[in-house]
């Protein structure tokens, strides 16, 4: 008899640390993103963990994995405020044509002990052009190898909101994927 309470007590304290270990997690994913449904693959990223910069928050990320989408994807909403705020949004105002020319540039490569000859880097375009979402402004950043005609987009929607700024992204394969999913993202903040 004894030795059955000591088994029921123990289930019923495990059952109370797995619950208390449940709800101790349950902040560390974000809300979601309300255009992005999950029925349709979309999953929240945990972001409540994360240590970022004085003056930048994650609201929500997204991710949409190739296992549950026929096009991958990735949409976040951010606010920044003060110096950080100031300088990207002085890069989001900036000449399309700089912000093309920044993205296609390649990542430096390491340097290397032998004397050998890199690999030709594949020839790539990168365009960019401005649109808008309501008191919105946006960015379109489409790159796309020229040989193998693989695409990429990053889509970015930015304003001030109460002295902060406020930036919903997306990335997608295809230009006019990026825009709605930003697009959705920026609307559910």
């Amino acid at each position: 008899m004894m030795r059955e309470r000591l088994r029921s007590r123990f289930r019923v304290g495990m059952l109370a640390c797995g619950l208390a270990l449940l709800s101790g997690c349950s902040n560390q994913f974000g809300p979601g993103i309300a255009g992005l449904a999950g029925s349709d693959g979309w999953q929240p990223l945990p972001i409540g963990s994360w240590v970022l910069n004085d003056g930048l928050a994650v609201e929500a990320m997204s991710f949409c994995p190739r296992a549950t989408c026929a096009q991958q994807g990735f949409a976040a909403l951010l606010t920044l405020e003060g110096r950080e705020a100031e300088a990207l949004e002085r890069q989001l105002a900036g000449d399309p044509a700089r912000l093309a020319r920044e993205f296609s540039k390649p990542a430096a490569a390491p340097a290397t002990k032998a004397k050998t000859k890199p690999a030709p880097r594949p020839k790539t375009t990168t365009t960019v052009e401005r649109f808008a979402d309501g008191d919105a402004s946006g960015l379109l950043i489409e790159i796309s190898a020229d040989v193998t005609g693989k695409r990429a987009a990053t889509a970015i929607l930015f304003a001030r909101q109460g002295g902060r700024l406020v930036v919903a992204l997306a990335v997608a394969s295809e230009a006019d994927r990026a825009r709605s999913q930003a697009i959705a993202t920026w609307r559910s903040r």
